[in-house]
């Protein structure tokens, strides 16, 4: 049952969406009713957070057990001796996974508000307290103490400093102000630090602010996924080519024990300084960060053997990952979606002209992952059936793990195709309410397979390049 409204679009995006879910091939599979309902439930299930919070162990340098145990005595101390479970996966053996508990639908609201923007109200979905840069608005007598309730101003409609606020808000829970309406609209500058204490989230999920930040990497499933099925070897060259802020770089390097090279790169020095700092977190060394743009990353020319970074010689890596730059539709929680057609449908080339440059870059033998953490077919499935037409040297992989449903039908691909291609539909189960009650009478099994489901929209391709003949 929805909490929230159904995300919305621009009118625009929205008939390109419907489009996309209505096609020829999947209405004549689902039929046209059956077809309708799984994309409603998909529009309902982007505006709610996944039902679990995963972490990934940096199995680097802890075990997971051990980390599992300082985990749990943090969530019962972060809940006050509530006792929420913290589930191992059986298939992703570097993974926690913690259920959230809500939506909780009995919280009083009070007559102190604070407005915070989107992505702010987001995080606090998933776990966050609200830090001062996020709030764009309080009531007139807000002080450091009082009780609040926390409002999102999904539509971005509200001003800075504004004491009330009757637009479109959605109601996050209630926390402790931390400081006053004064202090947090100081005009000696942007203050930093935490602005409310969130202790009646509407979803419970523990805040991971300095939470064993050298053992947990914060990640979404499938993003863990995707490392798995590349599955780099120790001692290999892995080429990681949109990949800030780098969560798929430091499990790659975690998988090959510190052994071997990867290489990661992205366009913005911010990010790729933000994965430097990652990798030193985690102490991982094999970690080489460039500020580079993929798509100028093959080297036409000979390049000096001392040379580490980008540009790359053709046939120089064992591995590419390119998780593309994409739409972002399957990024959830996500009430309202700002993009326009223009926009989502710039990806398609840019993520062309980036795989073309990997096929390139890999050796004969070697395998490609391809992912998004989008919904549509024109990035998904049909870059698939793109690239196999376009590289007959590229073959279509079995995935391991494989815990993603099959790909969507629409891009002319086979059923034996779509099966070797991993898509994660939220829509593939039913909204969930958990309560504490709830929770204790669940089957672990049946915890599992609603992670694996309810999780954010995602799609993995797995090609292996043909050796030279």
């Amino acid at each position: 049952m929805s909490f929230f409204p159904k995300i919305s679009f621009q009118c625009e995006v929205e008939e390109y969406l419907t489009k996309v879910f209505r096609n020829n091939e999947l209405i004549t599979t689902l039929g046209p009713q059956e077809a309708e309902n799984k994309y409603q439930s998909l529009l309902s299930h982007l505006s709610h957070p996944p039902s679990f919070t995963t972490v990934r162990v940096n199995t680097h340098l802890a075990s997971v057990k051990h980390v599992k145990k300082l985990l749990f005595e943090e969530i019962q101390e972060q809940f006050k001796g509530l006792c929420v479970p913290v589930l191992e996966h059986p298939k992703l053996q570097d993974i926690l996974l913690i259920p959230v508990i809500g939506p909780r639908r009995d919280l009083k609201k009070h007559a102190s508000e604070v407005v915070v923007g989107a992505q702010c109200g987001y995080a606090v979905l998933r776990g966050a307290h609200v830090y001062v840069p996020g709030i764009i608005s309080t009531s007139r007598f807000v002080k450091a103490g009082d009780l609040v309730s926390v409002y999102s101003d999904i539509e971005g409609k509200c001003k800075r400093g504004a004491k009330e606020f009757e637009g479109v808000k959605v109601f996050l829970g209630n926390g402790i102000s931390e400081l006053s309406r004064s202090e947090i609209f100081s005009s000696s500058g942007p203050l930093k630090g935490l602005g409310i204490r969130m202790v009646e989230p509407v979803y419970l999920s523990p805040s991971f602010d300095n939470v064993l930040p050298r053992h947990l990497f914060l990640q979404n499933l499938p993003s863990v996924v995707v490392s798995h099925v590349l599955n780099p070897q120790p001692g290999e060259k892995i080429l990681d080519m949109c990949a800030a802020p780098g969560g798929k770089t430091t499990h790659l390097a975690t998988l090959m024990h510190d052994q071997g090279e990867v290489i990661a790169m992205d366009r913005i020095a911010n990010k790729v300084k933000k994965i430097k700092q990652n990798a030193e977190l985690l102490q991982l060394n094999c970690i080489k960060a460039f500020c580079y743009d993929g798509t100028k990353a093959l080297s036409v020319e000979k390049r000096e053997d001392e040379q580490e970074g980008p540009p790359f010689l053709p046939e120089s890596f064992d591995r590419v990952l390119l998780d593309a730059p994409c739409s972002g539709m399957g990024q959830r929680p996500n009430m309202v979606y700002f993009s326009t057609l223009k926009e989502v449908t710039s990806y398609q080339p840019l993520q062309r002209k980036l795989f073309a440059v990997a096929v390139k870059l890999l050796k004969p033998g070697g395998v490609l992952v391809y992912s998004t953490c989008t919904i549509t077919l024109s990035e998904n499935e049909e870059q698939v059936a793109w690239a196999l037409k376009r590289f007959p040297c590229l073959q279509l992989h079995p995935q391991e793990p494989h815990i993603g449903g099959e790909g969507m039908k629409g891009a002319g691909l086979s059923l034996d195709q779509l099966k070797l291609l991993q898509r994660f539909d939220p829509s593939a189960v039913t909204l969930q309410e958990m309560d504490i009650n709830s929770l204790q009478d669940s089957r672990e099994d049946d915890l599992i397979s609603l992670a694996n489901k309810d999780c954010i929209g995602f799609f993995i391709a797995k090609f292996i390049k043909s050796k030279s003949k």
